[in-house]
């Protein structure tokens, strides 16, 4: 069972209201500016024939959405299909819960019992006696996705149905929350449960680190948890020019799933957002990291 130190409701209203202040981890930088709107007429970059051989390449079904947010220039395919989002929503349940509370909310502790934690739990397991602050899961569950963390924020949004009320209102009408962890890594190949496109979490993604869904220094918290995540070194950060500053938050999931969504900062330029899911078609298939540093090359490349 799961229980909040808190004299105050949980979420309720608050998440219709973005919160001026509040922080979730200090941050060294300060927060990019909302990017300007895309130009209506910039074109679509087709790289089919190349997203389609890396498919064939590591027998998979990828799908990629990336957007240059200087030039509205935009790289897609299969930008439309649905994938299980794994662990990638760790990210905007983040964002939600930064968005929702009070600088005081966010030092009030969680607390939680051993019955809760879930495999790979690295951060949640070391505090069962003590519980952590909702700023503590923020950390826990973007930089190292801990799922006993990723959890606790879905309970503070109340539940996946309060983190796609929340999507609802930010604008993305695509992605679905529906169960838990583990749970919602199950990926059934056709179940629209626990799923998105990566066009709509790529929108979704910029809406939090790059619009005004967060108040500029919450904001500055989500990229900055982004930027120093740990588990994103062998996918679109592979396949990122040197130089080139990139946050991102990655998921895994049955049938071979794998995925990364980021945005990236070219020196010089305004931020790429990118989205990249996958899928095999077995539950025996591993995921498969250099596909998605793969697809990031010819997506980064497609850009200019």
């Amino acid at each position: 069972m799961i229980f909040v130190s808190r004299s105050f409701p949980r979420l309720g209203t608050a998440l219709l209201a973005a919160v001026a202040l509040a922080a979730c981890a200090p941050a060294a930088e300060q927060p990019p500016a909302p990017a300007p709107p895309s130009p209506a007429a910039a074109p679509v970059v087709s790289r089919d024939a190349e997203f389609g051989q890396l498919e064939s390449r590591f027998a998979a079904r990828l799908g990629v959405y990336a957007i240059d947010t200087g030039s509205g220039r935009e790289v897609a395919f299969r930008p439309d299909e649905r994938f299980a989002f794994a662990s990638t929503f760790k990210a905007l349940a983040a964002a939600a819960v930064l968005r929702a509370n009070t600088p005081a909310e966010l030092d009030q502790i969680v607390r939680y019992t051993r019955a809760d934690l879930q495999e790979h739990a690295p951060i949640a397991e070391k505090h069962v006696d003590t519980g952590m602050s909702l700023r503590a899961l923020c950390d826990a569950a973007v930089r190292y996705s801990d799922n006993t963390a990723g959890n606790l924020l879905l309970n503070e949004l109340g539940g996946p149905a309060g983190l796609t009320r929340v999507l609802r209102e930010l604008g993305d009408q695509t992605t679905r929350s529906d169960r838990m962890e583990p749970e919602l890594n199950e990926a059934t190949p056709g179940d629209p449960r626990d799923t998105s496109t990566p066009r709509a979490l790529a929108g979704s993604l910029r809406t939090f680190a790059l619009g005004d869904a967060l108040a500029a220094d919450k904001r500055e918290i989500f990229v900055d948890l982004l930027r120093r995540n740990t588990t994103g070194d062998k996918v679109i950060r592979a396949g990122t020019p040197a130089g080139w500053v990139v946050g991102d938050k990655t998921g895994t999931a049955d049938y071979g799933g794998r995925n990364d969504i980021a945005v990236i900062w070219p020196p010089g330029r305004a931020p790429i957002v990118l989205a990249l899911l996958s899928a095999r078609s077995s539950t025996e298939d591993q995921p498969q990291d250099a596909l998605l540093a793969e697809a990031t090359k010819v997506a980064l490349a497609a850009l200019g």
